[in-house]
């Protein structure tokens, strides 16, 4: 009997979305030295993609994100230590601190959300604009609607 290896399988679905987004992240997250945020590493979009304006303890960045309490707190600890993110007393418990972005970690947030948007014209000038709206397009129904009838459940046809 023979098998095919998950590497031999290139264009599965999940090959197909995760390839061009790893390209992505890779050429962003490289160009951050150039742009003043040398620190910053692909590891850490764990924690700025979850992190809300209002801030979050340790405990729900790794909720949200579907980690350890203890990875999640490496990473914020590497952030605290290269002034990304502040961590502040809780409001609610004097024993707990909150993540929260600061200036520098702001800054370095936009910066990210600048480089996408040059990637993203570089998908457009690749693909032309009419495709790559069709590609936005069909990407945004299937982010809103992936929980809809069960479509993320395991086995589901």
């Amino acid at each position: 009997m023979k098998t095919t290896a998950i590497p031999d399988a290139r264009l599965t679905l999940g090959a197909l979305l995760r390839r061009p987004y790893e390209r992505m992240a890779e050429r962003i997250y490289a160009e951050l030295p150039a742009r003043g945020f040398p620190e910053l590493r692909q590891s850490h979009s764990v924690v700025l993609r979850n992190l809300p304006a209002q801030g979050a303890s340790v405990a729900e960045l790794a909720r949200a994100a579907g980690m350890t309490k203890q990875s999640m707190a490496y990473l914020v600890d590497a952030l605290a230590r290269a002034a990304y993110v502040d961590l502040v007393p809780d409001p609610h418990d004097g024993r707990a601190k909150r993540v929260c972005f600061s200036a520098r970690g702001e800054a370095a947030v936009a910066e990210l959300v600048a480089l996408s948007a040059e990637y993203e014209r570089r998908v457009e000038a690749l693909l032309g604009a009419e495709r790559a709206g069709q590609l936005r397009s069909l990407l945004e129904t299937l982010y809103t609607r992936l929980d809809e009838d069960d479509l993320g459940a395991a086995g589901n046809p």
